[in-house]
């Protein structure tokens, strides 16, 4: 928007005060070009809806006192949900990201996708009770599924860890339950995109690897998820490793899934006789330094970082990060990832590489849910289409 421009609507004005262009009406003005009374009339639209207050003061305004524009974030409610294979971590978040409520419930997603999308509704539903919440407050949901999503139909393609859930209407399912607009992605794309939003918001590019019960990546350019044609980007667990043999939920053998997930890892070591089930008690032992439990996450880390060595020479990113129930407790398996691509990736590939744990823990999938959500209901658009239904 240059500032020759008289066209920018209410909803373009709404996105300069969100990204923090335009902290004034002064600002939107040379922005823009408004004249001052098409400007009072937008501001008036913006802030009569509850998008806009005016708080404060400009520091070092001159002449009449400027007040700063402000997006009401506290009154955009969002639920959150980040659904993974046997778990779901729910929330109530607003938009600035502060978290009003969270919840975590058992939900199978190899159960049928009705029942599961029910039982999802409904437990969202007592979430928002026992916060003293209502769903009147909330402006959408934001779901992260552990599966390659369409993102232009909002469903899921062909998930390998979810039968009886290709093309599922996921987002209309629970819309018509809840009565509020869904939103569905890839939960990599989602941990991704809120530690781009949180911690690299200057990084031009970020890969986001999620290790948990299987594998996945979100990649992350300037500030927005790359999903690829049919919502495959990233899909890195299902690349199949020389001399690999075990059977992947895919139905092909051989995954780097299969080798290096906290699934994997689990199943290696009930073969040895130990009674372990989940990527989180897998993450738990090499917490507390159990010989076999780091032996086997390290080589999970080498075989992770050669996949990654090529994924960053073919993106050159500014920033790798570690994510999922098998980065939570120590950095066995970071510090295995970083070695094996420092060793597997030219020089200027890495010189400018910063390699990382996730900084928002279980909870990243939550504020990129978040941000999904508000992106897409306060984008100029839709902004704009709403006020024109109520004026």
């Amino acid at each position: 928007m240059a500032g020759t421009s008289v066209s920018a609507s209410a909803g373009d004005i709404l996105a300069l005060v969100r990204s923090g262009r335009a902290r004034t009406r002064r600002d939107v003005q040379e922005i823009t070009g408004l004249s001052r009374s098409t400007l009072a009339l937008r501001m008036a639209q913006l802030i009569n809806a509850g998008y806009v207050r005016e708080v404060g003061q400009a520091a070092g305004s001159t002449g009449r006192p400027a007040k700063i524009l402000s997006f009401d974030e506290a009154r955009q409610l969002v639920l959150a949900v980040d659904l993974g294979a046997t778990h779901a971590n729910l929330a109530i978040v607003d938009a600035g990201g502060q978290i009003v409520a969270q919840a975590h419930a058992e939900l199978r997603i190899d159960l049928a996708p009705d029942e599961t999308l029910r039982n999802l509704a409904k437990r969202l539903a007592e979430l928002l009770t026992r916060a003293r919440r209502s769903i009147d407050e909330v402006v959408g949901v934001g779901v992260g599924i552990p599966a390659p999503v369409r993102f232009s139909t909002q469903r899921p393609n062909y998930p390998p860890m979810m039968p009886g859930w290709h093309d599922f209407p996921i987002a209309e399912t629970l819309r018509t339950l809840l009565g509020v607009p869904v939103f569905v992605d890839n939960d990599a794309n989602l941990m991704g995109l809120g530690e781009s939003r949180a911690r690299y918001p200057d990084a031009p590019s970020l890969l986001f690897v999620k290790v948990g019960t299987g594998i996945g990546a979100g990649v992350i350019l300037h500030g927005e998820p790359e999903r690829g044609i049919a919502g495959g980007a990233g899909d890195i667990g299902h690349i199949r490793l020389p001399g690999a043999t075990h059977r992947c939920t895919c139905g092909a053998y051989g995954c780097l899934a299969t080798e290096a997930s906290g699934g994997a890892i689990a199943r290696m070591l009930r073969e040895g006789g130990r009674d372990v089930h989940s990527a989180s008690e897998v993450s738990r032992l090499v917490g507390d330094g159990d010989p076999r439990a780091v032996e086997l996450t390290e080589r999970a880390g080498r075989l992770l970082g050669d996949v990654l060595a090529t994924s960053v020479a073919l993106l050159n990113p500014s920033v790798v990060v570690l994510g999922g129930a098998m980065s939570s407790h120590g950095a066995t398996l970071l510090d295995a990832v970083r070695e094996r691509i420092y060793e597997r990736t030219v020089p200027l590939a890495t010189r400018e590489l910063f390699i990382a744990s996730s900084s928002l823990g279980g909870d990243a999938a939550i504020q990129g849910a978040r941000h999904l959500v508000i992106d897409q209901v306060f984008s100029a658009d839709a902004v704009d289409s709403r006020l024109e239904l109520v004026g």
